[in-house]
């Protein structure tokens, strides 16, 4: 992005140019003006591609590694129930089924508190915010707050 104010500022040595008489021909304040209105535009077209661009790779991350906790939730379910009806039947032995039934149920239910308590809270700490583009943000309004000066 540097490089684009410079190129974008070429119009300011075109028009230093030295006329027929060997005079510098100065930029007039318009010229200046114009020329920083068109470079502001420029970057903040370019923060806006930067932001979404940076927003879009963090949706396409936290959108795979959603589907790939479901197709392991979806498989490590299937496998749980095998592991929950063995218990219960293992726990058949020594008391009711009902009871070893109930007991396992609350055994499972405490374990999936914690899962989802554990995932929502990774959640809660992942960023959505572009910092990329918020730190050149920064940047480009000390560079425009010099060149107004």
């Amino acid at each position: 992005m540097p490089g684009e104010r410079i190129r974008n500022g070429d119009a300011f040595e075109r028009s230093a140019e030295r006329d027929v008489a060997g005079q510098t021909n100065e930029p007039t304040l318009g010229d200046l003006f114009s020329s920083l209105t068109g470079d502001l535009s420029t970057l903040v077209r370019q923060e806006i591609d930067l932001a979404r661009t940076e927003t879009l790779e963090k949706v396409t991350t936290a959108t795979r590694s959603i589907v790939t906790m479901v197709a392991g939730g979806l498989v490590a379910y299937a496998g749980l129930i095998a592991l929950i009806m063995a218990a219960i039947f293992l726990l058949n032995g020594v008391m009711s089924l009902w009871l070893s039934a109930l007991i396992v149920g609350i055994v499972v239910i405490v374990i999936g508190v914690i899962l989802l308590m554990s995932g929502r809270g990774a959640l809660a700490r992942m960023s959505v915010v572009p910092e990329k583009t918020v730190e050149t943000m920064k940047e480009n309004t000390e560079w425009a707050k010099e060149q107004v000066k």
